[in-house]
């Protein structure tokens, strides 16, 4: 893999020799047509994943279009109104296509996530592991999926805390929590029901976090598979 510095560096020559190339073709290729040629080559660079490689070619497209394909040609001076508002929306176009391709790669990286969350909810019904191995392998995978500090088992009832249902809401005296805004409570641990077998209890004390309702669901079908396991195989497990 390129050294980001390289890939930095590449970003800021290529628009200047794709120009350069363009220059013998200058009389017969309309500068807009020249523009998407740029474009296409800040999107090759966008695709790399790093803002600024995608910035820095949006950049240097619009000031090497300037200085070679526009008129005064060598000069960074352009005198006709269309070529400046081309060069403008060059340089917008460029940074709007590299924030597109950055949302992109987060949005593959999340579903890359979610393909394992759910393959950790298949691997704790799979694994035949019971008691204490179970639990600490659900605890670990929940830990995972929600950002936590800490899961922990309890064989004890509720005690009041915030609750973690079955719907990926998380509710305190009835209330719903805006886990999308405010975050897991980091004042209180919160607590997931295990069908009359305990119950585990989250920590999110040192930083704020903010799983969505997809990884709440997943936390939530990872600790019944813990609970059908305690029902199937009663167990006295030690207790964090």
């Amino acid at each position: 893999m390129l050294h980001g510095g390289v890939i930095n560096v590449a970003a800021l020559l290529a628009p200047l020799a794709v120009c350069a190339a363009l220059i013998p073709l200058r009389d017969d290729v309309e500068n807009t047509n020249a523009a998407l040629i740029l474009v296409l080559v800040v999107v090759a660079f966008a695709s790399s994943g790093r803002r600024p490689a995608g910035i820095l070619a949006a950049i240097s497209s619009a000031v090497w279009f300037d200085f070679f394909l526009t008129r005064p040609y060598q000069a960074f001076t352009i005198n006709d109104r269309a070529d400046i508002e081309t060069a403008v929306l060059l340089v917008l176009t460029g940074a709007a296509v590299t924030e597109i391709a950055l949302w992109g790669r987060r949005q593959q990286a999340s579903a890359s996530r979610q393909t394992g969350y759910l393959e950790g909810i298949l691997a704790a019904g799979e694994t035949g592991l019971t008691g204490d191995a179970l639990i600490e392998h659900v605890t670990t995978q929940i830990t995972d999926v929600l950002g936590l500090d800490s899961c922990r088992y309890d064989a004890g009832g509720s005690r009041g805390y915030p609750t973690l249902g079955h719907d990926g809401a998380i509710t305190r005296g009835g209330h719903a929590i805006n886990v999308e805004r405010d975050g897991l409570p980091i004042h209180s641990e919160i607590e997931i029901p295990l069908q009359g077998k305990g119950r585990l209890l989250l920590v999110a004390a040192t930083r704020i976090s903010r799983p969505d309702r997809r990884q709440r669901l997943i936390a939530v079908a990872l600790a019944d598979q813990l609970a059908t396991a305690l029902t199937e195989h009663p167990h006295e497990p030690a207790c964090g």
